[in-house]
């Protein structure tokens, strides 16, 4: 499954909206698990799960993208039985994939991983490499590559 989760950074009422959909994403999730046991979820969470994928968490703890309750959801989706594949691999700090278009951001990696590929745990022997391919340069987001075997 391919989704963008809606960004909350254009106000609180955008943020508002942006909770209330993640709401409703779990739900709809968790109904769906009931009928596909194995999903691999993917793309644009617009969410920073932890402190290690951003480049300035401090400065950013009230930007919408960390927020303390986005990144509680995070965790708690994850809670639910699904691996974050990049992190499952990869536990280094400074893998972004997401950068500004300002102020030279990704020249100097100052990026947020916003980007997931999301396994449910039932496909973690599955699971063979993750990868964030930063020097593809299509957009201001790049790709995250996911090998699975089945």
């Amino acid at each position: 499954m391919s989704v963008y989760v809606p960004s909350g950074s254009s106000g609180d009422a955008r943020q508002d909206y942006k909770m209330e959909w993640l709401a409703w994403f779990n739900n709809y999730i968790q109904i769906l698990r009931k009928k596909k046991s194995q999903l691999i979820i993917g793309g644009d969470i617009n969410i920073c799960h932890k402190a290690i994928d951003i480049h300035n968490p401090i400065s950013n703890a009230k930007s919408s993208g960390f927020l303390p309750e986005e990144r509680a959801w995070m965790e708690e989706f994850f809670n639910t039985g699904f691996i974050d594949s990049f992190r499952h691999f990869n536990q280094d700090p400074h893998h972004y994939t997401w950068w500004t278009f300002r102020a030279n951001a990704r020249a100097k990696n100052m990026g947020w991983r916003i980007d997931y590929l999301m396994a449910t745990q039932n496909l973690e022997k599955a699971l063979k490499r993750c990868v964030i391919l930063p020097e593809a340069k299509h957009s201001d987001h790049c790709p995250v590559l996911l090998e699975v075997e089945m």
